[in-house]
C-alpha cells in the first residue's frame, strides 16, 4: 500500500514533517482539510452551481491582526470566467485567498464561494476549489506522479482513479518521463507544472493560483497561459489567477480586480478597462513610423508614438481608418497592422495604485 493510500488522520505529523516553508504547511493542510467520506463528497454537488450567479461574492469583509487592519471593506462580485486577483506586495491578496478557502476568519463581513456560504460551508468550499500555492509544496522521496494521487487521494478519488486521473493530468501539463523522478529534483518549471496538476486533478469547479507562471520560460509560460484559457472557455472552470506578472493577466482574464492597501481599488470587466477614454487606433509601420505620423499630423489627426514604436491615431471611425490607409499610399509607408487601442495593464495597475487614499498603511500580504 502506497503513501497515497493511506489517507487517515495519522498523516498530519508527516505534513508537519516534511513542510518546510509556510506556504507548504498552509496548502498540505488546505488538502487534508478537503478530505472527506465518498457520501459527503457526493452530497457536494457541482451542478447546482448556477453561471449566472457570481463564483465569488463578498460584502463588507474586514480582517484585523490586533491593531493592524489587514483588509478594509472589501465589497466585490467575481464572476464565472478568469478573474485576475492583482495588487502591490502587502495589500491583502494572500490574507483574502486565505479568507477564501476558509483557513482565516474575517473580524467582520459575510460572503459565498460558489454559493456556500463562507465559514459556516469552509469544507464544502475546499472540496469545489483547486488551489495553487505560491510557495513550493511537495513530499520528498515521492515521484511527480505519487504526489499528484496523493492529491487526488486527499479529495477521497479511489485509488486506481487516482492513478489514472494523475496521468492524464500531467499528460495535459506537458509532463513527460520526468514524472517518474523524485520532485525534489525537479526544476522550478516542472514544480510549476506539479503544482498546476495537483489543484485540477480532483476536476474542481473553481481555480485559486497563485503565480501560476512564475519562473517558467517563455514558451511554458504561453503553454500555461494556454492551459488556463482553455479550463475556462473551453470546459467551463471559473479562475482566480493572482500575480504580478501584468501582461499574463491582460491576456487571459474577463475580470479584474485590484487590491491596494487592503482596499479594492479597481473591480470591472477587463474590456471595459482596455478600453481608452479616447477610441484610438494603434499602427505598426515597416522602419521609421515618424513620416506618416508627420503626414497624419499635417492632416489635423492627433497621433503620438508610444513606446514600442507604434503610432496612437486618435478616433476609430470608418473616416479615420480610410485616412491613414491613404495617407500611407501617399507617402509610400507599409503598414504592417493597424488594432483599436487598449490601454495597458501597467497603466492601469499604476492608476489604481494612485487612487488609493494617501496615508494609508499597506496591508500584510
Amino acid at each position: 500500500m502506497g503513501l497515497a493510500d493511506r489517507v487517515e488522520f495519522r498523516l498530519v505529523p508527516t505534513i508537519l514533517k516534511y513542510s518546510t516553508k509556510p506556504g507548504s504547511l498552509l496548502i498540505l493542510n488546505a488538502y487534508f482539510l478537503n478530505s472527506s467520506t465518498p457520501t459527503e463528497r457526493k452530497s457536494s454537488t457541482v451542478a447546482a452551481i448556477s453561471i449566472e450567479s457570481p463564483v465569488i461574492e463578498l460584502t463588507s469583509i474586514t480582517k484585523s491582526f490586533r491593531k493592524f487592519q489587514a483588509l478594509h471593506d472589501i465589497s466585490v462580485s467575481m464572476p464565472a470566467g478568469v478573474t485576475g486577483l492583482l495588487g502591490p506586495n502587502g495589500a491583502g491578496k494572500s490574507t483574502l485567498i486565505k479568507i477564501l478557502l476558509g483557513l482565516l476568519r474575517a473580524t467582520s463581513g459575510d460572503g459565498h464561494v460558489l454559493g456556500k456560504q463562507l465559514w459556516r460551508n469552509s469544507r464544502e468550499i475546499r472540496q469545489l476549489v483547486g488551489y495553487m500555492p505560491e510557495d513550493d509544496c511537495y513530499l520528498p522521496s515521492l515521484s511527480g506522479v505519487e504526489c499528484v494521487q496523493f492529491a487526488a487521494r486527499l479529495n477521497c478519488i479511489p485509488a486506481t482513479e487516482a492513478l489514472r486521473r494523475s496521468h492524464e493530468i500531467l499528460d495535459f501539463c506537458g509532463a513527460g518521463q520526468e514524472r517518474y523522478r523524485n520532485v525534489e529534483t525537479y526544476s522550478t518549471g516542472m514544480r510549476q507544472k506539479l503544482k498546476f496538476a495537483q489543484a485540477i486533478v480532483h476536476d474542481p469547479p473553481l481555480l485559486i493560483l497563485d503565480e501560476p507562471t512564475a519562473g517558467l520560460d517563455p514558451d511554458e509560460r504561453d503553454s500555461m497561459l494556454h492551459r488556463i484559457r482553455g479550463l475556462s472557455r473551453v470546459h467551463g472552470k471559473s479562475i482566480v489567477i493572482c500575480t504580478h506578472i501584468l501582461p499574463d493577466v491582460q491576456q487571459v482574464s474577463d475580470f479584474v480586480v485590484i487590491l491596494a492597501a487592503g482596499r479594492v481599488s479597481v473591480a470591472k470587466p477587463m474590456a471595459e478597462l482596455s478600453r481608452p477614454t479616447i477610441p484610438s487606433m494603434q499602427v505598426r509601420t515597416l522602419g521609421s513610423a515618424s513620416l506618416l505620423q508627420e503626414a497624419l499630423q499635417a492632416r489635423g489627426m492627433s497621433v503620438s508614438i508610444n513606446q514600442t514604436g507604434a503610432l496612437n491615431v486618435e478616433g476609430n471611425s470608418e473616416q479615420d481608418i480610410k485616412s491613414i490607409w491613404q495617407t500611407a499610399a501617399q507617402h509610400n509607408v507599409v503598414i504592417r497592422s493597424m488594432t483599436p487601442a487598449r490601454n495597458s495593464m501597467e497603466t492601469i495597475f499604476l492608476e489604481a495604485i494612485q487612487a488609493v487614499p494617501q496615508g494609508s498603511k499597506h496591508a500584510y500580504s
